[in-house]
């Protein structure tokens, strides 16, 4: 990656002065505030004629589920969920497009119409931001959010062809850089690499980046998060929070943290270990509490921030916000818990 001739872009030193000042609020969970709208098969697909600016495709696939198809089907309902949580107290709005690369599409039949589900994501979030901003005069950030496709570089999906993979990294670069152009394209202000639970893919996502920012001749903002799997304290693919930094820090990330899998009180010690290794900003969103028997999530707001807040009081964390169960009132309780509190110091 040859990136020592790029400059940043201005967007970098905005967010570096503000989180300076105080700790910085990303938004909570779209899958489930997607949840709520109980949508239909046809909301999802509009009868398999899929159309947004320049794009016609048609598909026989089901599409109930896929959630990024709806910035095309449904961009209102997407774009009011993002200005619900920019009014509760959000700094930065992720994109609806955590499945938004050729390789997770394709279970939809949808690997041709990535460049519009990139660019229309970036859209809808950019016009909640400025919404938002309109409101309150409060400037708000849209991450264009890279997910870490159905497929992993590292393991086999094979028991019994442990060399076999199912992806090369090469697929993955080609794909998540597809997405990132679409991304920046409709006007998002970082790139977020989320929800890693394999640092390999997670390589592929930031060499894609970079490829990226040298066709458009300037370092947007990386925000790289990667999942605690288990009690065990490692990725899936057997990384501490130590050797994730180590893996990831060549990447001169804004924001280095973890997200989902775990509720915070479980996070906690992973993400004390991260804080106390990585010389960038930390970024913690954490899911509400672990799922129930039915996969939801019944952590009550207050709760969530509880914990979260005492991230911010231990001084381990930069930028706080909400992964899967978490909805506007989370977002708002975490936002008032963590405001009495300095953010965290960089190690020199």
């Amino acid at each position: 990656m040859k990136d020592f001739a790029l400059h940043d872009a201005p967007v970098l030193d905005e967010l570096r002065a503000l989180a300076a000042e105080r700790i910085l609020i990303l938004d909570g969970a779209m899958g489930t505030m997607i949840q709520t709208l109980g949508l239909s098969e046809e909301d999802y697909s509009a009868n398999g004629h899929i159309h947004g600016p320049g794009c016609r495709h048609h598909t026989d696939h089901p599409q109930k589920g896929n959630n990024d198809l709806l910035v095309l089907t449904k961009p209102d309902a997407i774009e009011e969920i993002h200005y619900q949580f920019a009014m509760a107290g959000a700094d930065i709005l992720e994109t609806n497009t955590f499945s938004g690369t050729t390789i997770a599409q394709a279970d939809y039949g949808l690997e041709g119409a990535i460049h519009y589900l990139s660019v229309a994501g970036a859209q809808v979030a950019r016009r909640a931001a400025d919404r938002a901003q309109a409101t309150d005069g409060k400037r708000r950030f849209v991450a264009g959010a890279v997910g870490p496709t159905n497929r992993t570089a590292s393991i086999s999906p094979d028991v019994n062809d442990p060399g076999f993979r199912a992806v090369s990294f090469d697929e993955l670069r080609r794909a998540y850089g597809q997405q990132m152009e679409g991304l920046i394209e409709g006007g998002a202000d970082i790139i977020l690499i989320e929800t890693i639970f394999d640092t390999l893919n997670a390589k592929a996502a930031i060499f894609a980046a970079f490829e990226v920012f040298q066709k458009i001749g300037q370092r947007l903002p990386l925000m790289i998060s990667g999942t605690i799997t288990d009690a065990s304290g490692r990725t899936l693919s057997g990384q501490t929070p130590t050797a994730f930094w180590h893996s990831v820090s060549h990447a001169r990330p804004f924001t280095v943290g973890l997200n989902c899998a775990l509720g915070a009180d479980l996070m906690r010690p992973h993400l004390a270990e991260l804080a106390g290794v990585a010389d960038t900003l930390i970024c913690a969103y954490p899911n509400a509490g672990l799922p129930n028997a039915f996969g939801g999530y019944d952590e009550a707001p207050e709760q969530t921030a509880a914990f979260v807040g005492g991230f911010a009081c231990d001084g381990l964390v930069n930028v706080v916000g909400g992964c899967c169960g978490t909805t506007p009132d989370h977002i708002r309780a975490i936002a008032d818990a963590v405001a009495p509190y300095a953010p965290r110091k960089v190690p020199a």
